[in-house]
């Protein structure tokens, strides 16, 4: 099976006043027709950053496409024109943005903003895009849809404002759909049936998905592969299984240990990452990780290790996968 989405080598940078910020260094990865495909990662890390590079959404200047390719469907959107992508956006790739309570126009009825895109990307009549948007609205389940079509969007909750973005995002049926971190700022119950409605959405529609989100458990129920990001770079990819129960890096391990436990019945204190995510105007060299990880030796200081196959899904970058190979460690590390 070819794959919808395949990120070869991309690596994005901002220029800003103090130097240049590498948001995303060389990452690589591929998203399948269908598919849900997990981004994971502290603030900073370069998810939000890698929806919006693959959307064009990101200015030039400051932004800056230094290399690498994102090819959907066979097609590199980096040699898309502005009028092209335009004809892309909101069609083919949609996106839910990641804050519900400021995405959405204040002065435009939640209509009229469902409309706008139907009306210019599958040519219909107002009054076909006002009747779609009330099917959309009833599929993402919002009750007495007609009558909310014009409502402004002070007048929704924050669950609802999630569903509208949802019901945006989904109004012409993209084949891939990047949601950032759709559950933020919702409270648990609302946080389930986003999840769930973007469950139902998926199995109807076929749509692949990239699920960016802090939240290891939307992660887990939700996706069928995981990646890992840290400091613009993608340190870990594998399923769901992989990622959950072998973890191959300390900083995924990390992660999954700070999540709190509620079924041992054991009172335990969170364990922490130590340090802070780094300043992405000096990156460490070697690999990135190396200052916080308690498992650090030398030659992590020194090279950045490649990517080591630990199963046909799970990969991992990160020098404990070479203890097997101990000799080239020990004369690096002279």
């Amino acid at each position: 099976m070819k794959p919808l989405l395949s990120v070869q080598n991309l690596t994005m940078s901002f220029d800003t006043f103090s130097g240049e910020v590498q948001a995303v260094n060389g990452i690589n990865f591929e998203v399948f027709p269908g598919e849900a495909v997990g981004i994971v990662g502290e603030s900073g890390c370069g998810k939000s950053a890698t929806a919006h590079a693959i959307m064009r959404l990101i200015p030039t200047p400051p932004g800056r496409y230094k290399n690498g390719k994102i090819l959907f469907n066979g097609t590199d959107l980096l040699q898309k024109t502005e009028k092209e992508m335009t004809k892309i956006r909101g069609n083919t790739i949609s996106m839910i943005f990641q804050d519900p309570m400021t995405s959405l126009n204040p002065v435009l009825t939640i209509g009229r903003q469902i409309a706008e895109s139907l009306e210019l990307h599958q040519q219909m009549t107002k009054q076909q895009a006002y009747d779609r948007a009330v099917e959309l609205l009833n599929l993402v389940g919002i009750p007495q849809p007609r009558k909310r079509l014009k409502n402004y969007p002070h007048q929704f909750s924050g669950g609802m404002r999630q569903r509208v973005m949802v019901a945006m995002a989904l109004a012409c049926n993209p084949k891939l759909l990047l949601a950032d971190e759709p559950t933020t700022a919702l409270d648990v119950t609302i946080q389930a049936q986003i999840i769930d409605l973007l469950k139902d959405l998926q199995a109807t529609l076929e749509t692949s998905i990239i699920f960016i989100s802090h939240d290891l458990g939307a992660v887990a129920q939700f996706c069928n592969r995981v990646m890992v990001m840290y400091a613009g770079k993608i340190v870990e990819t594998g399923t769901v299984t992989d990622m959950f129960h072998s973890p191959g890096h300390p900083y995924t391990r990390g992660l999954l240990q700070s999540l709190p436990r509620l079924d041992n019945g054991e009172k335990k204190r969170l364990t922490v990452i130590d340090g802070q995510p780094p300043n992405l105007l000096d990156v460490p060299s070697g690999c990135s990780f190396h200052p916080r990880c308690p498992h650090a030796m030398q030659i992590c200081c020194q090279e950045q290790p490649e990517p080591t196959l630990l199963s046909p899904q799970h990969t991992v970058t990160c020098w404990l996968q070479h203890s097997d190979a101990p000799k080239p460690q020990r004369e690096v590390g002279k």
